[in-house]
């Protein structure tokens, strides 16, 4: 078994030696500009950790990691767009550095190259691959709109937010995690396994970013703090405010998200003290550990021996304590 970072080095190493240089010029610098960023990999990761979990050769692994690490990207690409975002990993966002129309093109062709990319993949597993590929593809642009669509509704539940994540974000976590399986012939029970384990990662993993948001430090998050606010998200913390709060709390909430006259920094600051006032960090890392329960229970029915399951518990972990 290889370790976290022995697959993050092996990986580094492989994306390095590809190119996404180009003609035209103005397409192709957002692509690079882009994938040098880094970010924290987690999907390709877990891609290379659960084909080697299955006893498969994470060499085998590059190709479709790279696919999911260009996929990913082009969709923060254009969710910066829509969500009006002026920074991402503490860089200025595509589509501010050049335009809208570049970050949208330059996100077009990063989808196409991520097809490009996996279509590498062992032949024989090829066909399985793209089926669960363009599945999660799919439902994470299904989950984009249900997320647009909620900043026009008043009436979500938390219920709908857990399942809007589930497809935004969740949805590719789990699906790098099948990819791997896929490449090293698991089983078909345990490719499900894996991929449970990685859509309850992915659900952990946005409700610890909407936590961030709120009351992260904006120096490691590498976003400005308040961002889902000042966006009008209906985070897991807003509609878990809307539940604890008291009738005027709740009807201060509701205006300070409806009203543009409301000064960005006031709004974002008022917003804060409400969330603080209910606990909604204490609330929301409760629902963390939840998902985070689910993850390992999934992996857990992975029948082999715990000592092999210690790298993916270990990123679990990792994952958990993160301040960025």
């Amino acid at each position: 078994m290889y370790s976290s970072s022995e697959l993050l080095k092996k990986f580094g190493k492989a994306l390095d030696q590809e190119s996404f240089s180009g003609s035209p010029i103005e397409l192709y610098q957002p692509i690079a500009y882009t994938m040098q960023q880094g970010g924290k990999r987690m999907r390709p990761l877990l891609l290379m950790m659960a084909c080697d979990l299955f006893g498969g050769n994470p060499d085998d692994t590059i190709f479709p990691a790279i696919a999911i690490e260009l996929f990913h990207n082009f969709t923060l690409i254009h969710d910066d767009i829509m969500d009006k975002a002026t920074l991402r990993r503490g860089k200025e966002t595509v589509y501010q550095k050049w335009n809208e129309d570049i970050a949208i093109l330059s996100g077009d062709t990063m989808f196409a190259l991520a097809n490009k990319y996996l279509a590498k993949s062992i032949p024989e597993k090829l066909p399985q691959l793209l089926e669960v590929f363009n599945q999660a593809a799919v439902e994470v642009c299904e989950g984009q709109q249900l997320d647009m669509n909620f900043e026009r509704q008043d009436n979500i539940s938390i219920r709908d937010y857990l399942h809007m994540i589930s497809l935004k974000t969740a949805a590719l976590l789990g699906c790098s995690g099948r990819l791997g399986a896929i490449i090293a012939g698991a089983s078909r029970d345990n490719v499900e396994h894996i991929g449970q384990f990685g859509i309850n990662l992915g659900m952990a993993f946005q409700l610890k970013d909407d936590l961030l948001d709120a009351f992260g430090d904006e120096k490691f998050f590498g976003k400005r703090t308040g961002g889902d606010i000042a966006s009008n998200k209906k985070t897991f913390l807003y509609l878990k405010a809307l539940e604890l709060a008291d009738e005027d709390t709740k009807m201060k909430l509701k205006d300070l998200y409806l009203k543009a006259e409301v000064p960005e920094k006031k709004k974002i600051e008022e917003v804060i003290d409400i969330f603080t006032h209910l606990e909604l960090d204490r609330h929301t890392e409760a629902e963390i550990k939840t998902f985070y329960d689910l993850a390992f229970n999934a992996l857990n029915m992975i029948k082999m021996e715990e000592a092999n399951k210690s790298v993916l518990e270990a990123f679990a972990n990792t994952l958990m304590n993160r301040k960025s």
